[in-house]
This record gives C-alpha cells, sequence and structure tokens, in this order.
C-alpha cells in the first residue's frame, strides 16, 4: 500500500533518516517507537505527504487515502460540533444533495438517462453506509465522550483537547486507508480510551501511531517499528512481546559488538606490531583493507529512566482522610453532591470517570485547596500529605533555573540532597541550569514530580502524574509508586499504570463517588455485571427501602423464638470467626505484598531476568489472592447486613 524507499531527512547538520527502506502493508497495526526526539512524528508527517524528504522515494499505491491526526494544534469554529464533524464526509454529503435534487427532478414523464442516474447515485449512497450516517456520527461522538446535548454547540466552545476530539471524530468518519495517529489517546479519558481501542480493533485498514500508553499498544498493534540513530527495526507482536524481543536482540548485538572488538583488536595489534617491517608490508596491508571492510555493529545506547524511591512516610492513622456528605460546584453548578468517602492507610485508589465528572475537584478538595461549600473533611491521625496537581507544572517559576527551584522549595536538612534528586530526574550536567519557562511538557513535570521528594508524606495525592512522561518513565514512576509505603490517591488516563496500581477505584460521575475493589480490569467487569452508577444508586435506595422495612417490622422480629436467636447467635460466631481468619490472611499478604514491592523496587533484581520475572509473576499472583480475600471479606460483612 505504501513503501518508503531509501528515505533521507536532515534537520541541519543531524542526519534524522539514514536510508530508511519501509513497507506498510493494507491490515498493517504498526506502532512507532524509540527515544523523544528520533523522529517518530516526522516519519509520521512524511507518510501524510506534509514533510518534504531529502533522499529517496515515497511510493503510494492507486487508490490510497491517507488521514493523518497530529499531536495538537488544530482548532475548529464556525459550525455546531453535529455540523463540523459531519463535514468530513464531503463526498457523501455530494452524493445525498445530487440525491435529493434527483428525486425533486423525477417525474412520470423523466428521461430514462436520469432514472439510470438515479438508481447509481442511490445504491453508491446505500452502499457507502449514507442512510445510517447519522447514527454512525452519534455513534463516534458518544464514544469519544461528547454528550448530546453537546452536539449543537459551537465548536469555538470547546478546549484545546476537545478539540483534538472533534478532528479525531472527522478522521474516523472518513475510514482512510492508511490511519496516521500521533498520541491519539493524549486527550482522552478511560472510557473514551476504551472506546477507542475497540474501534482501532476492528478498522479494516492499516493504521499507525505513536503512542506512550503501554495499555493501548499492546490492545491495538501487531507490530512495532523501532526508531533508532536513523533506522528502522521491526519486532513482531504487540509492545509487551517488543520489550522481551528487543533485550534479546540488544543482548545478542552487544555480544557480537564485543567479539567484534576482540577481532579488531586483533587485527590493529597486528598492523601496530609489524606496520615498519619490510617483510611483513603485504601481511600489514591485507589487514589494514580486511580493517576497513569491517562493518561495525551499533547497539543502542542504554536507555536513561528516572531512578527514585519516596522517602519513608511517617507514621500515620489508620483512616488517612475522611471526606463526609460533601456536597461541592461552582456557581448553580452542583459537581459532588453528597459525597461521603474514607482512604485507610496503605491504600492505592484510583478516582476515575470521563473528563469533567469531577476527579480533580475531589483531588482538590482532599488536598484542602478547596473547601466543600458543605460537608465535612476530616485528616486522620498525624496526616502529612503531598499534592500533586494536574497543572502542578504551570506553578513553577519560570523565571528560575531548575536548581533554583528544586533549592527554594527544599527544607534547610534537604538543601544538600538536590542535586541528587535532579540527577534522578534526569537533570544533570548544564540541564540544572536550564529556565524553567524553556523545558519541556516532560521535563516541567519531570521537575514537579522531584519536589514531592522533598518531604516524606504519608498520603500522596497525585492528579494525572504520567502526564507527558515517556513509556520508560511512566514504568519508573509505576515501580516506585507500587514500592512506597504510604497511602495514594491518583487519577491518570493511563490504562496499563492503573491497572497495575490501584487496590481501589472509585468512580466519580453524576454527583457521586462509586467505591469498587479492585483495579481497573475489576472495575469494567464490575460494571459489566450491572456495577455503575446508576445500579448504584438503586442499590443505596433498595438499602434504605430495606431500612425502613426493617424499623416498620421492629415488634414482629422482637417476638422471634429463642431458637431462632440461637440459631442467629451461632450464624454471628461463625461469621466473626472467618472474618477474623480472612483478616489475619489479609495482614500477612499485605507484609508479603510489601516485601515483593521492596524487592521490585532494587535495581539489582533486574540484572536476573528469570528473578524479576518471578518476582512479578509471585507479586500478581498475591495481589489476586489478596483481591479474593477482600472479596470474602466484604461478603461476610454484607450477611451482616443482609
Amino acid at each position: 500500500m505504501l513503501q518508503l524507499r531509501n528515505i533521507i531527512k536532515d534537520f541541519g547538520d543531524r542526519r534524522l533518516f539514514a536510508g530508511i527502506n519501509w513497507h506498510v502493508r493494507l491490515a498493517d497495526r504498526i506502532g512507532l517507537c524509540g527515544e523523544n526526539g528520533t523522529g517518530k512524528t516526522t516519519l509520521l508527517r512524511v507518510l501524510a505527504g506534509e514533510v518534504a524528504i531529502d533522499g529517496g522515494e515515497v511510493q503510494t499505491a492507486k487508490g490510497t487515502s491517507i488521514g493523518y491526526l497530529p499531536q495538537d494544534g488544530l482548532v475548529h469554529a464556525g459550525l455546531s460540533l453535529f455540523d463540523e464533524v459531519r463535514s468530513a464526509l464531503s463526498e457523501l454529503m455530494a452524493l445525498e444533495a445530487e440525491l435529493q435534487s434527483l428525486e425533486a427532478q423525477i417525474g412520470a414523464d423523466s428521461p430514462p438517462a436520469m432514472l439510470e442516474r438515479y438508481a447509481v447515485v442511490q445504491e453508491t449512497f446505500r452502499h457507502r453506509g449514507g442512510y445510517a450516517i447519522e447514527a454512525e456520527i452519534g455513534r463516534v461522538l458518544g464514544g469519544l465522550g461528547f454528550a448530546e446535548r453537546d452536539w449543537q454547540k459551537p465548536c469555538e466552545q470547546f478546549s484545546g483537547g476537545w478539540q483534538m476530539r472533534i478532528a479525531l471524530a472527522k478522521l474516523l468518519l472518513q475510514r482512510p486507508n492508511l490511519l496516521l495517529l500521533d498520541e491519539p489517546t493524549n486527550h482522552l479519558d478511560l472510557p473514551a480510551r476504551d472506546w477507542l481501542e475497540n474501534y482501532l480493533a476492528d478498522y479494516p485498514f492499516a493504521v499507525v501511531l505513536v503512542s506512550h500508553d503501554r495499555f493501548f499498544l499492546d490492545r491495538v498493534v501487531n507490530r512495532i517499528v523501532e526508531l533508532w540513530n536513523g533506522a528502522l527495526t521491526e519486532y513482531s507482536g504487540n509492545y509487551s512481546a517488543y520489550l522481551v524481543e528487543r533485550e534479546q536482540r540488544i543482548s545478542a548485538l552487544r555480544a557480537a559488538r564485543m567479539r567484534q572488538d576482540e577481532e579488531i583488536a586483533r587485527i590493529e595489534g597486528f598492523i601496530s606490531r609489524f606496520r615498519y617491517q619490510a617483510n611483513k608490508a603485504t601481511q600489514v596491508q591485507s589487514r589494514i583493507k580486511q580493517l576497513e571492510k569491517i562493518d561495525r555493529i551499533e547497539v543502542p545506547p542504554e536507555r536513561k529512566s528516572i531512578a527514585f524511591q519516596f522517602p519513608a512516610p511517617p507514621k500515620g492513622g489508620r483512616l488517612a482522610l475522611e471526606l463526609e456528605a460533601i456536597e461541592h460546584g461552582y456557581g448553580p453548578l452542583s459537581v459532588l453532591n453528597g459525597v461521603s468517602l474514607g482512604i485507610e492507610r496503605g491504600e492505592r485508589v484510583a478516582l476515575v470517570g470521563a473528563n469533567g465528572a469531577g476527579k480533580s475537584t475531589l483531588m482538590r478538595l482532599m488536598a484542602g485547596s478547596e473547601a466543600p461549600r458543605s460537608g465535612i473533611r476530616r485528616e486522620g491521625h498525624n496526616l502529612e500529605l503531598a499534592y500533586f496537581a494536574q497543572d502542578q507544572a504551570k506553578v513553577l517559576n519560570p523565571s528560575r533555573t531548575v536548581l533554583e527551584e528544586l533549592t527554594t522549595a527544599a527544607p534547610f536538612d534537604m538543601v544538600p540532597r538536590v542535586r541528587d534528586i535532579l540527577g534522578a530526574f534526569l537533570f544533570s550536567g548544564d540541564d540544572v541550569y536550564k529556565p524553567v519557562s524553556v523545558l519541556s511538557g516532560g521535563e516541567r513535570n519531570r521537575l514537579a514530580l522531584a519536589m514531592l521528594l522533598l518531604r516524606p508524606a504519608n498520603l500522596l495525592l497525585l492528579d494525572e502524574p504520567t502526564n507527558h512522561l515517556d513509556l520508560q518513565s511512566k514504568d519508573v514512576l509505576l515501580r516506585s509508586l507500587l514500592a512506597y509505603q504510604g497511602t495514594l490517591v491518583f487519577v491518570s488516563h493511563d490504562r496499563y499504570f492503573v491497572d497495575r496500581l490501584a487496590t481501589r477505584v472509585i468512580e466519580v460521575g453524576g454527583g457521586c463517588a462509586v467505591s469498587h475493589l479492585g483495579n481497573y480490569e475489576d472495575f469494567l467487569r464490575s460494571k459489566a455485571d450491572g456495577g455503575d452508577l446508576s445500579h448504584s444508586a438503586e442499590r443505596v435506595e433498595q438499602r434504605q427501602v430495606a431500612a425502613v422495612g426493617d424499623m416498620d417490622n421492629a415488634p414482629t422480629a422482637s417476638a422471634a423464638s429463642y431458637e431462632d436467636r440461637k440459631v442467629a447467635k451461632r450464624e454471628e460466631r461463625r461469621r466473626q470467626k472467618q472474618l477474623s481468619e480472612i483478616e489475619a490472611l489479609i495482614e500477612i499478604g499485605e507484609q508479603k505484598l510489601a516485601e515483593l514491592e521492596a524487592s521490585m523496587a532494587d535495581p539489582r533484581l533486574y540484572d536476573d531476568p528469570t528473578r524479576s520475572r518471578q518476582v512479578a509473576d509471585d507479586y500478581e499472583a498475591l495481589q489476586k489472592e489478596i483481591a479474593d480475600l477482600y472479596q470474602r471479606w466484604e461478603a461476610l460483612h454484607l450477611e451482616e447486613t443482609a
């Protein structure tokens, strides 16, 4: 469908692509990977025809249609949302207009040519899905998170993230047979990401995408193409398979490079030893030619990554934080209505929900940076809280250098460690003297995260800490948070991050905050079983009705027989015994889990791939075992209220 032949692209004195050859086929699902700055976005723009090449040839098969979604910068104005998205189907709309025109003209004495043309246009319109286009537009807009009430809203009223969703909706409806997506999940919440994964899984044509979302790559792509040192290397399978295969390939390259270096050293030693001996001149020249012909093996450098661990948290109470009957909003809008929840010590709680549902509002209330309009916020014993806001990077002082910004925020006893902390977050050498104003989005987020290490905290509130971080930095942040011994509440739109980290999911929406034990996968399973907000509200109402019923029947209950009370006491003793046993098992399991997390935080573990895989498998198995224990514990508690 599309082929690159010996593509060369230079930026100034730097060669970005050094003779790239690549073939994209019709059914390919390709993820482009590589370090920041290797040229992934530029390669997408070359495929889209937006960037001129300095050498080589791009061959495109006849009939190939290409659609390209950039990372940002698209703005729509002048039309309503629905009309703007509909405008992407200009050819179909032209067919519809012609069809309507012909219908108006056709009569009893219409010429045969007009009737034939009407039949052709009608069949073409039907074949391209014209009669279902309104429903398809609604499906795509709904999947990407647009409410039906927003369909007639002018496009200029939507913010930057929603503008990119409009562009994505138009692109998906056009259904090009080569879809190029540069960070398509950047502006999507988890429900919209889930929908897009499923949509692309069924997409009938080729997809090439760049993404820093590991779960998205695992679900969508069947081939990884890595860009490094001006060349492409292909790996079959998804991102997880690529990580394994890449490590094996690089290990083999290192071994081959070592053997080659030994051979080169041997040849150079011979040349050096016999260069000035006339009777060895022929052999020396032969060795020199042999040396010139050697194709030096290039080994990718070790990837730089963040390497840090959070300070040991101070001891806190069993309950870290509690909200009771919270109502909060802005003006006439009520975002949260009657929300009550408790965060217990050691929990890792993920807040999920659509954009605008109130996740960040709830985080600000928990952090104490906003006071609720009504209700109570109650801190646990000895609470030491650290809050990373969604726009935390914006509060950095742009006039300071990186070093000055962190030093200013550091307590006196931490000042000597500021350089070490910056080094752990990839700010080394002259990087520490960069003004904050010139930092990229990822660098700003890394600096803001580094500031969390300045003071020990036993409750971390992190609102979108993974924004602008690449895959490697996300992975190290994930490992650091798994090893963190305090309590964590976080918002993230990265599915892999939430799945690995959360022990409880709180769904925010419709003014409510509903808890689900387990990770995001468990939450989705609960939703599939009917555990969404509406069902939860129904269950609350049913419990309230049941409670009223119990009160009405109180006289009858008091007349229960002696035997019934004996049975009830026996059942209660059995239940309490089982609860105690399960709580003991949970405590043992969580201790083991903490030990495994400490092992996973030790970089030396990953020197032994077999051992590290075993520890990771043990960790996942133990997590599932503890989740099962919690479900049994919750079921026994429900028996009490039944």
